[in-house]
């Protein structure tokens, strides 16, 4: 087993070395989130962290009793309490530091508990799994009791296996953590990304999973005529899938490749790209997209984010949320916009170049 390389827990002010090597913890999540320590970027408007903030104080005040967040229905609570310690983080804040440690530290708990309570590590279903893996690999090293570090690295060890023994023979994912299950862009992408951020923090990924998910997305649902990506082949190519297609190849380490490039070009040149009305799965959408213009280089990502911050602005609602479609129905709205407003920040290292 191996512990998180320094270099991964070291983001922006964020300081934490290697687990068991030390205590040493982030500094207090107040000086961590601090719009100065991004003060040279001039994308970071005095707007966009009010919008952050507002954002906050929804997700405080719909927290549930046990930690969690989840639809109004009460369901989809570990991928609603993944993305939402997520967009937390992307600010600096972390369990038990802070004026919202209390809170994160509850989040934290009930992850664990889950974790726990699972024969397998498995989390339930694909997305919520990738999601729940993804919060446990940016939170290792990073809470105030040093002694959840064991329980989170065994939790995510575990949530790891499920996912390597899970991939299909043409290398994707899908709905079930079988590897009869078939395979889908969408799935792939969100369960690759948890798997890059792991093995970022130490864990081990084998290669050979790595190079099965370039050959799939480049063979079997990424198109050479347009340069996006299909749901379920390279057919019917969407925003939402090349965004995440291209985020998760980047991460396989094909950002130079030309059919990579292609797919950037395919984003930036859909003229309708900032408009809900004509994204399916919007927030998705940009949740992969705005990380593969980080990954695409500087020049991408600076004409790519104060377009999509200016648009995430004008959906707020006035609770502070943001809704897809008009509805409540998923718990992803609202942390995702906070993740792709708090861009600037770079304080998650899976969101780093």
């Amino acid at each position: 087993m191996k512990t998180p390389s320094p270099i991964h827990r070291i983001a922006a002010t964020v300081l934490c070395v290697a687990i068991g090597i030390s205590s040493t913890v982030p500094l207090n999540a107040q000086d961590l989130s601090d719009p100065a320590a991004g003060a040279d970027a001039p994308e970071l408007t005095e707007a966009a962290d009010l919008a952050i903030e507002r954002g906050f104080q929804y997700l405080l005040k719909t927290q549930n009793p046990d930690g969690s967040w989840s639809n109004p229905d009460g369901n989809f609570h570990m991928a609603g309490t993944s993305l939402a310690l997520m967009a937390f983080m992307v600010k600096g804040h972390f369990p038990g530091f802070g004026r919202h440690g209390a809170a994160l530290d509850r989040a934290k708990e009930f992850l664990l508990k889950k974790a726990e309570e699972s024969s397998t590590g498995y989390a339930g279903g694909m997305y919520e799994h990738g999601l729940f893996t993804l919060a446990l690999s940016e939170l290792w090293g990073m809470t105030a009791n040093t002694e959840d570090n064991k329980r989170i690295q065994t939790a995510l060890e575990r949530a790891v296996q499920v996912i390597l023994r899970a991939q299909s023979p043409l290398g994707g994912w899908r709905y079930h953590a079988r590897p009869d299950a078939g395979q889908d862009t969408s799935v792939t992408a969100m369960v690759f990304v948890s798997l890059a951020s792991a093995r970022q923090a130490g864990i081990l990924v084998p290669t050979e999973t790595i190079d099965r998910v370039v050959t799939y997305l480049r063979d079997q649902v990424w198109n050479e005529e347009s340069g996006g990506f299909g749901y379920h082949g390279n057919t019917g190519t969407t925003l939402s899938c090349t965004a995440g297609g291209a985020y998760a190849a980047q991460l396989c380490g094909m950002r130079e490749t030309e059919w990579v490039q292609a797919s950037i070009r395919y984003l930036e040149n859909s003229p309708k790209v900032f408009n809900p009305e004509e994204v399916g799965y919007y927030f998705y959408a940009h949740y992969y997209a705005i990380q593969a213009m980080v990954q695409a280089g500087e020049e991408h990502y600076t004409k790519w984010y104060p377009q999509i911050r200016d648009a995430l602005l004008t959906l707020q609602q006035p609770d502070g949320s943001w809704m897809e479609g008009g509805k409540k129905t998923y718990p992803h709205p609202t942390p995702m916009a906070i993740i792709i407003l708090g861009t600037p920040h770079r304080y998650i290292p899976v969101y780093q170049q």
